[in-house]
């Protein structure tokens, strides 16, 4: 039997105890025994079941999610019709590969992503299995299309673990540690974020600032125009610290791309399916990108990536690349379903809960010392904390500590960048559960206080 809290508001948190519990002790004890040591956990929650923004543990305590498993479940946990999409595809083919064989699934979402793609261009997909595989493919491709092999990424941007996509990553050195030789012809160049520009200038030139880098810099010395393939860049910079650069940063990117010949690729992993208020991140900006890359929220939770590119450019010939379990039936129906809901209402609830919510965190840096900056796009919000407004010198253990005391209060989030608190919930979120996760961030910033 429920209590009292449980039968009014089965839509937000109830905490039976202190955490974790003991059932969730004992599984976080097995699992440091098996499993690999390199994942990070935030806080010992060990899930049970979800639906829609809840999530169940195995003590019995309920939880808002504002993490979305890590901005996938853009549809919710569970929603009843992609649950429904799931059984009844698995029920009729679970696998055929489609490298080698037909089914309409596969081309179905492979037309829905290209009449949904930023700049009304003809488009071909080329499915994987994560956002990873996605980027490898991108950066296969724009190999291929250009037959030149330099590629310019950018300081604190995460692309994946596989090889290319991590000589890619460039957001904290453990994860590039140990891991050398990476690929040849990867160069780094400073993101716009303009709350600490790397220029030391203004936000009206910082964007002009960090093109002018790759053009004047790069370009002049380690990756020539004539050997450079692409440009890669997070439209919205995601494990940086949800980062939102400006439009004249993508206005200015485009005009150098297009005067050397160099393709721009977007990594539109953790942006993009909704998450900011339109179905791209790019479509903020009015950016085209030439390919880009899609995973996380594309399934609802189903393993699932895709590269996006020009069709005039996706041309390379039968074998050049291929994944066997891209594009799997199952993963390809969940994502037909997610598509539905994202564009029946799901964008648009995207784009309003993230206005209730930015207009209540406005004057958190004024009201919070602690607070530098709230920053983001529809649901795709960033907190960074800092040890002194003046300074803005982040404070990670000020972030950290935010985290565990929302967790201790029934919400989940995690960190972002140095020290941001990211904000990614699933896009059926509703405004008495975000009214929550304001009310209860409120309470565990204020409790970071001297």
């Amino acid at each position: 039997m429920g209590n009292v809290l449980e039968q009014v508001r089965p839509d937000l948190p109830s905490i039976r105890g202190p955490l974790p519990g003991p059932r969730a002790r004992a599984i976080v004890e097995r699992d440091e025994r098996v499993v690999s040591p390199s994942y990070t956990r935030a806080y010992p929650l060990v899930v049970e079941r979800g639906a829609g923004a809840l999530v169940d543990d195995v003590d019995g305590n309920r939880f808002l999610d504002f993490s979305a498993g890590i901005a996938v479940v853009a549809t919710g946990h569970c929603h009843p019709r992609v649950v429904k999409a799931v059984q009844d595809q698995a029920a009729r083919l679970i696998h055929m590969s489609g490298t080698d064989f037909y089914y309409e699934a596969m081309v179905e979402l492979a037309e829905k992503l290209a009449a949904s793609a930023p700049g009304g261009v003809a488009r071909r997909v080329s499915f994987g299995n994560s956002g990873a595989e996605a980027v490898e493919g991108a950066i296969k491709l724009a190999r291929w299309a250009t037959k030149r092999d330099k590629i310019v990424a950018f300081y604190g941007s995460f692309h994946g673990r596989t090889l290319g996509a991590l000589s890619l990553t460039a957001r904290k050195a453990t994860q590039r540690a140990g891991f050398g030789p990476l690929i040849p012809g990867v160069v780094h160049a400073p993101y716009p974020n303009c709350y600490r520009c790397p220029f030391g200038q203004k936000p009206a030139n910082c964007a002009v600032e960090c093109v002018g880098f790759i053009e004047n810099t790069l370009l002049k010395t380690v990756a020539p125009p004539e050997e450079t393939a692409a440009i890669v860049v997070e439209p919205v910079q995601g494990e940086g610290g949800y980062i939102v650069p400006p439009r004249m940063f993508f206005d200015e990117l485009a005009r150098v791309a297009r005067q050397h010949g160099i393709l721009l690729v977007f990594d539109e992993v953790q942006c993009g399916m909704g998450r900011t208020g339109r179905m791209w991140a790019a479509d903020h900006f009015d950016a085209v990108p030439d390919i880009f890359a899609t995973a996380k929220g594309i399934a609802s939770g189903m393993p699932l990536g895709a590269t996006v590119a020009r069709a005039e450019l996706m041309t390379w010939p039968p074998g050049a690349h291929a994944s066997t379990f891209g594009g799997n039936p199952v993963s390809c129906a969940a994502a037909l379903a997610t598509i539905a809901l994202l564009e029946e209402e799901l964008i648009e609830n995207a784009a309003r809960m993230g206005a209730f919510m930015m207009d209540h965190m406005r004057d958190w840096p004024q009201r919070f010392p602690q607070v530098g900056q709230v920053r983001g796009l529809g649901l795709m919000i960033g907190i960074e904390l800092v040890r002194d407004p003046e300074t803005r010198q982040p404070a990670p253990e000020l972030r950290d500590r935010v985290v565990q005391l929302a967790f201790e209060r029934g919400l989940l989030v995690l960190g972002a960048g140095d020290s941001s608190v990211r904000l990614c919930p699933p896009l059926v979120v509703t405004r008495e559960q975000c009214a929550f996760a304001l009310e209860t961030l409120e309470e565990c910033i204020a409790g970071t206080g001297k």
